[in-house]
């Protein structure tokens, strides 16, 4: 029989033959690890960078949206004081008795005035004055009408430019099934990694990775998702109150709406009331236009707090 001696150094010879073999499958394991995390995180960056981008195309496309709707709003506000200040003119002619001669029966009228007692009509060069005046407002009135319902138009094509993009900007299912199994490989080479260190082998590179990827941990995807909803539910707003307000701008200011005159030759309530819906409207598109801008400068913060990890993850992984 093996004496007890014996049995002791026959023990320590096949620990001391079995060590390197042990070691070995340890250091297997942690190289293992690596590559898991290597194949379970690299790329995240460039899927996170394609949003980003989008994102900013649509910051710009809602941000001219909104200049647009800006100026549509003030050209509005300008016409309608032009508007009113026509008003005023034709007034002022009707309190002058001084009616523009439309029809035969007012020539006759104004003829038969020229031959009384008092001869031609009081206030007959100023009210000439009057109409010119009157005449050159209404001709910038046109003008500015046409350029509220050109403004309105743009803002509404931005709105729904950025409603499609907002709608198709966010994280698909794949990017955030990426990030959990980057997450959970990064877990298991932290386990790895522990017990490697326990057996003397060198776990640097594991330490770097893990201290470069573990910001997904706190990662919050659905940010990216909710500020992409809440900009295109604006664009979509922006979009249709857009084009509620370009053909109720261009109805107001057609031909067949501003030919029409109320009996003392001034705007009819029609005409008034169709540019101040239209003003309403262009505010509420620029103010929609202005929140889908705000959603998508926050999306692209929400983006690169996240594209901030998956890039540190990545150099880490090279």
């Amino acid at each position: 029989m093996m004496s007890w001696i014996t049995y002791r150094l026959y023990c320590l010879f096949c620990i001391g033959i079995c060590l390197p073999i042990i070691s070995r499958a340890d250091e297997n394991t942690l190289i293992y690890g690596l590559q898991n995390t290597y194949s379970a995180c690299i790329g995240i960056d460039d899927a996170l960078s394609d949003l980003k981008k989008m994102a900013g195309i649509n910051t710009a496309i809602t941000g001219i949206g909104t200049g647009l709707g800006v100026g549509a709003t003030v050209v509005g506000v300008v016409k309608s004081k032009r508007d009113q200040e026509i008003d005023e003119i034709v007034s002022e002619l009707d309190s002058m008795g001084a009616i523009e001669i439309k029809s035969e029966s007012q020539l006759y009228d104004v003829l038969a005035a020229a031959f009384d007692e008092t001869g031609l009509p009081q206030g007959h060069d100023m009210a000439k004055a009057l109409r010119q005046e009157k005449e050159r407002k209404e001709q910038q009135s046109k003008k500015l009408g046409n350029w509220r319902t050109g403004l309105l138009a743009g803002n509404t094509a931005t709105n729904i430019a950025g409603a499609i993009i907002a709608s198709k900007n966010r994280a698909d299912g794949d990017l955030q099934n990426q990030i959990n199994n980057c997450k959970n490989a990064v877990t298991e080479l932290r386990r790895i990694k522990a017990q490697a260190r326990l057996d003397g082998i060198d776990t640097s590179e594991a330490d770097k990775i893990i201290s470069a990827c573990d910001g997904f941990e706190t990662a919050d995807i659905t940010k990216i998702n909710q500020r992409a909803k809440g900009a295109m539910v604006s664009s979509i707003v922006g979009a249709t109150t857009g084009i509620t307000g370009t053909i109720t701008s261009a109805a107001a200011n057609s031909d067949n709406v501003r030919s029409q005159k109320d009996e003392k030759g001034g705007r009819t309530d029609k005409e008034k009331n169709l540019n101040t819906t239209s003003n309403v409207l262009a505010g509420t598109s620029t103010v929609a236009s202005a929140t889908a801008t705000v959603f998508n400068a926050t999306q692209i913060k929400a983006i690169k707090d996240i594209a901030t990890i998956a890039t540190q993850c990545t150099e880490a992984l090279k």
